[in-house]
């Protein structure tokens, strides 16, 4: 069987997003795979990480085969020419507008699965558009009501209840609805995607000590514990709520298949510390696979040559397994 082609997006011109894919360029890919971008700042990247790149623009009737160094491109042209760890707003409509085309060929099947490279949430904000990640731009763009972010790598799935929010507004987010609906994505992703026949899902807790009982935050006892046994008499797998301080010990993962965390940097930080360059970030619940590197635009880094692509192929060969 032959699948449509995946379809990548470098995100932030001025990170190491383009310098990423111009490395990619530079092996066989296991794929065929197209870039939505600006050809000349790919080209001009190429020249700058002194690596040969030739560029065949994608034609949607004809396959995307991807020889070294060569890549197919779906155009996008930039407003202004980017520099290096130059941030620029004039560029930022562009950016978007490669997520918007790649989003609209994935729901058409045009392309099988979507890959994205770091953005700059900042520069999105300050060009005045509201934006507080990929997850939740393609859960609107997808007119889904509620999307997962998970992280895996090699040893370990991390997802999240809550994503992209300041600490304080964590507590009041996690409802027994949200919980919910989180764990039946999860679950039921487990299952289809990851090939998972009957998974065991660990859940943190809020609070320091999942509460102690109470002294230490109340969400334990009216929201998580409640939740979690109403999905249990359904037939979930759960453990916890458990102290998030501990569930990450190498005993406490034994048989686990994911950690469900409350918020972004209670899970987080543990699998970037375990396998950062083998890190995807996976998206679940839209209505196609999208995967993605687990950094940041790393704007330092940018044209030294200095930045690794393994987050992305990873991102890569993760999106050919869950298609």
């Amino acid at each position: 069987m032959r699948f449509a082609p995946l379809v990548l997006t470098p995100g932030e011109p001025a990170g190491i997003g383009p310098d990423l894919v111009v490395q990619l360029a530079q092996q066989d890919l296991p794929t065929d795979l197209v870039i939505i971008a600006d050809p000349q700042l790919l080209l001009q990247r190429a020249k700058l990480l002194a690596l040969p790149l030739t560029l065949v623009n994608y034609s949607a009737t004809a396959p995307a085969n991807n020889k070294k160094s060569q890549l197919t491109i779906l155009p996008v042209p930039l407003a202004k020419t980017p520099e290096c760890g130059v941030l620029m707003s004039e560029n930022v409509p562009a950016l978007l507008q490669t997520l918007q085309r790649a989003t609209s060929g994935c729901l058409t099947g045009e392309f099988s699965a979507l890959i994205t490279g770091p953005v700059h949430k900042g520069i999105i904000n300050q060009a005045g558009i509201k934006f507080s990640g990929h997850t939740e731009f393609l859960a609107q763009a997808t007119h889904t009501p509620h999307v997962v972010m998970l992280l895996q790598s090699k040893q370990l799935r991390v997802a999240m209840v809550t994503t992209h929010l300041p600490l304080r507004a964590v507590a009041q987010a996690i409802t027994p609805e949200l919980l919910q609906q989180t764990l039946e994505i999860l679950y039921n992703s487990l299952q289809k995607q990851f090939k998972v026949t009957k998974p065991r899902v660990l859940v943190c807790g809020l609070n320091p000590h999942a509460g102690e009982n109470g002294y230490l935050g109340n969400e334990e006892l009216t929201i998580i514990t409640p939740t979690l046994e109403k999905m249990r008499a359904r037939g979930m797998d759960l453990i916890g709520p458990v102290p998030a301080d501990t569930a990450f010990i190498a005993q406490n993962l034994q048989h686990i298949d994911a950690v469900l965390t409350m918020y972004h940097d209670q899970g987080l930080p543990v699998i970037k510390y375990s396998d950062f360059e083998q890190a995807v970030n996976i998206t679940l619940g839209l209505p196609f696979v999208r995967t993605s590197v687990d950094h940041g635009t790393a704007l330092e880094l940018a044209g030294t040559g200095q930045a690794s692509a393994q987050s992305l192929l990873a991102a890569i060969y993760a999106a050919l397994e869950l298609r």
